[in-house]
């Protein structure tokens, strides 16, 4: 079968941090579930570039806009290199292909008779380049909390997208498809008095850098169209053979701050273009540290490739799966990832590995794990039960009570007595184990990939391997 899955495309206006591997990481678990399950796959992310911080920041750095992104762009692609993501697609919002797609789709919309111009007079936050409502300004007592400035009044000419038009298929989609269910439930309390129109352009004396507007030069569109079209231009939209077969997407995994857009904004641009809605939007949270927001005044920025260059990839991808949940915000400190490192990979998997190698080999057990008793067959069910439901979190604990259940299992029955008094015994046991490390290390593939490629290399055959230290435990 065919699967899609996106990522949000972030705004280069800085180099990647800890938000976007989270994108990246959990769209690529789900990706190598599904390619694992046989599956064929497109799994597109992309780069958000166009905008007036992008411009004012590369004023200031002397550069036109299209060289500040062009030298921004790579330090996105290598993070997802190093992450080792199995991507297919890659959309640059300043690509000539994109853009003029974008103009299409505009053009389309404007056919459908739901874009329309007017004035607007709202509160706008230049950091967020985004306009909120006049309750929401005096909720935030007219100072955006994120970037801790004051909202500018702003009164301008603007062409609009009748997003009150969807307010039910709003309704519906959010209620099918936002993942954890409570975030669909602040959006549908957002929209309880009927979804609002939103501006879809800017005049092109406010914003230069962007997609021009088809058929008023005067215009350039805002984000939405621009940006969340990427999804489907990733496909080829709207060209003639564009690869309707991918669509819709089967999951969108994005940030909880860009929700309020994915599930209220796109899917009025899809309804009005006749498109199906996305199936699923996992929404993730954010990753505090030590308890607090992560800032670059205060010094606590998380650098995930220096992570990743000490203690190891599938390092970083356990900690950031398993103890940073999938639907709620974490926090990381070094310390914590330290005590997971050693206690959890060194100690339970890496211990288990090499101790099992061991005994299969010092005892020369002859190979009959494929044959040999199903066990914790509860824990893997679990497993793909919370993978169905997309908390990842849960669905790597479950791997690692099977991991569990096995060094019990070696405490229990203690192979080294076995040996001495009974060798049939001592056969039966080191095979079923051996069978529980061929289970764990497939059920840890998507999540994990480099251990349990070499976990894989030690026990599939006839002979097992002598077993590498998998994670060498280590001191802060």
């Amino acid at each position: 079968m065919n699967k899609y899955i996106t990522t949000a495309i972030p705004y280069v206006n800085a180099k990647p941090h800890i938000g976007h591997a989270m994108d990246y990481l959990l769209a690529d678990i789900w990706a190598r579930y599904q390619l694992q399950n046989e599956n064929t796959v497109r799994y597109a992310a992309g780069t958000d570039e166009h905008g007036t911080k992008i411009a004012q920041k590369a004023a200031e750095a002397g550069l036109t806009p299209q060289r500040f992104v062009d030298e921004l762009v790579p330090s996105f692609l290598e993070m997802q290199d190093k992450l080792k993501v199995v991507r297919t697609d890659f959309v640059r919002t300043s690509d000539p292909e994109h853009m003029r797609r974008c103009q299409e789709i505009w053009r389309r919309l404007d056919a459908a008779g739901v874009i329309y111009k007017g004035s607007y007079e709202g509160w706008y936050c230049a950091g967020c380049e985004g306009f909120v409502t006049e309750s929401e300004a005096k909720e935030m007592n007219y100072t955006c909390p994120d970037h801790q400035k004051p909202l500018e009044k702003l009164s301008e000419e603007n062409y609009y997208l009748r997003v009150s038009d969807f307010t039910e298929q709003i309704r519906q989609f959010v209620a099918a498809a936002v993942v954890p269910e409570f975030r669909g439930k602040e959006i549908l309390e957002l929209i309880k008095n009927g979804a609002q129109d939103v501006s879809i352009s800017r005049p092109k004396e406010k914003l230069s850098w962007g997609v021009p507007v088809p058929g008023d030069d005067a215009q350039v569109m805002y984000v939405w169209v621009d940006a969340l079209s990427n999804y489907i231009t990733a496909l080829g939209y709207p060209d003639d053979g564009w690869d309707k077969d991918f669509w819709p997407a089967d999951v969108e995994v994005i940030g909880k701050d860009i929700l309020r857009f994915h599930a209220v904004i796109w899917p009025a641009i899809l309804s009005a273009l006749g498109l199906d809605l996305p199936k699923k939007l996992l929404v993730h949270g954010f990753v505090n540290v030590g308890g607090g927001k992560m800032s670059k005044s205060i010094g606590n920025v998380i650098d995930p490739n220096r992570l990743i260059d000490k203690y190891g990839l599938d390092a970083f991808r356990y900690f950031f799966t398993r103890h940073i949940p999938t639907f709620d915000d974490g926090d990381y400190t070094e310390e914590k990832f330290v005590a997971a490192y050693n206690g959890e990979l060194a100690n339970d998997l890496g211990n288990l590995v090499s101790r099992l190698s061991n005994m299969i080999r010092k005892y020369e057990i002859p190979a009959d794990w494929r044959e040999s008793e199903v066990r914790n067959a509860e824990i893997v069910k679990d497993h793909h039960a919370q993978i169905a439901k997309f908390d990842f979190a849960k669905a790597l604990s479950a791997v690692w009570d099977l991991v569990r259940a096995s060094n019990q299992y070696i405490d229990e029955t203690k192979p080294w007595q076995l040996a001495k008094t009974d060798p049939e015994k001592l056969a039966i046991v080191l095979n079923n184990l051996w069978g529980d490390i061929m289970v764990t290390q497939a059920l840890l593939s998507p999540f994990l990939p480099d251990t349990a490629r070499k976990i894989k290399d030690i026990f599939n055959g006839d002979q097992v391997k002598p077993a590498e230290i998998l994670f060498p435990k280590i001191e802060i």
